[in-house]
């Protein structure tokens, strides 16, 4: 038993230690946004839709950022699909967009790892813009196209929660296990 405490206090220092270094940090510098045509040669996917959902998320380095669940309009580069999964964060300096649900944009994504895992990112430093504000985009970007694949990603965007309490469900289960297994051998 006092082999498993001696493991299980290694466990929680090494985790603790992982989690004291920190973590690369970088800033918004946007001064001035670029052209259309700079943008849209840069971006991965530009995309006109209606925000559906926005759920917040930590990664596990800590983190914080939004996940914003778009149904797609019209599409000028980078997306097929009827619905896409677009990540930004909180604001507040760390360059997210303040997405509204229910609100039309013009978004311009790239790929990037700034809010932990790669996926199609978007900031204040692009021109993502309401829709309604976007009529220079438009002009020069011409007519979008409608999405090819009709998709719902609703369940998957709620699906990451469910892995972060899953996780934490597993190690409570781990300590209350170690913990009764002792009171057992006492007895």
């Amino acid at each position: 038993m006092k082999k498993a405490m001696t493991l299980l206090a290694c466990i929680f220092l090494g985790i603790f230690i992982i989690g004291s270094f920190p973590s690369i940090t970088s800033a918004c510098s946007c001064a001035n946004l670029p052209s259309v045509e700079e943008e849209f040669e840069r971006s991965k996917a530009v995309f006109s839709g209606k925000v559906v959902d926005i759920k917040e998320k930590q990664s596990l380095k800590g983190y914080q950022s939004k996940s914003v669940l778009f149904e797609v309009t019209n599409t000028w580069k980078g997306v097929e699909q009827s619905q896409i999964i677009i990540t930004t964060g909180q604001g507040g300096g760390d360059c997210g967009y303040n997405f509204i649900k229910g609100e039309e944009y013009l978004v311009y994504a790239d790929e990037s790892i700034m809010y932990g895992g790669k996926s199609l990112v978007s900031v204040i430093c692009d021109r993502t813009d309401m829709l309604s504000s976007s009529q220079e985009d438009l002009e020069v970007l011409g007519e979008g196209q409608p999405p090819i694949e009709e998709v719902n990603l609703s369940g998957k965007h709620n699906r990451n929660q469910l892995y972060i309490w899953a996780t934490v469900a597993v190690i409570i289960g781990i300590v209350v296990f170690f913990i009764l297994n002792k009171r057992k051998r006492l007895d």
